[in-house]
């Protein structure tokens, strides 16, 4: 009995979180600019694994409309979006791209728990090898900065 009324309570709460309104913006504003990739190869790597954090191209999935995911999800493309977004580039405040390629080098990027729902973005060691010398041809590269 005691299950039944915390099943009943949680399925209460999970319903009353739909209705906050936020994590239900799903804009994606316009293009304004856009960096010169050192390759296709680069861009198809980084659409793949990269932009729907960090570009004005998201896609949107379904659990975006489904609160509490919904507001992570809200969060990790704003986030994104702000530290780095190839949409907006040469916009000031926009382009911390020189860390990308070390942050896919960690293996930072793309996060851990983006993976499990998008298996697209899973890059092979190759590709993302791949990656983090596209990015840093493209964008620089900060960590190679500072080992010298």
């Amino acid at each position: 009995m005691k299950l039944l009324k915390f099943l009943a309570v949680v399925a209460i709460i999970l319903v009353a979180i739909q209705f906050v309104p936020y994590g239900k913006n799903h804009s994606n504003p316009p293009v304004t600019g856009e960096p010169k990739w050192d390759s296709p190869r680069t861009k198809e790597l980084f659409g793949r694994a990269c932009k729907d954090c960090h570009s004005n191209e998201t896609v949107w999935p379904w659990y975006s409309n489904v609160a509490p995911a919904s507001w992570l999800v809200q969060v990790d493309v704003a986030v994104g979006r702000k530290k780095f977004n190839v949409s907006e580039w040469g916009r000031e405040g926009k382009n911390e791209g020189d860390e990308a390629a070390g942050e896919v080098r960690e293996g930072k990027m793309p996060p851990f728990f983006y993976l499990p729902a998008h298996p697209e973005a899973k890059l092979s060691p190759n590709e993302k090898d791949e990656l983090a010398k596209g990015l840093a041809a493209t964008f620089g590269d900060k960590e190679a900065k500072k080992k010298k």
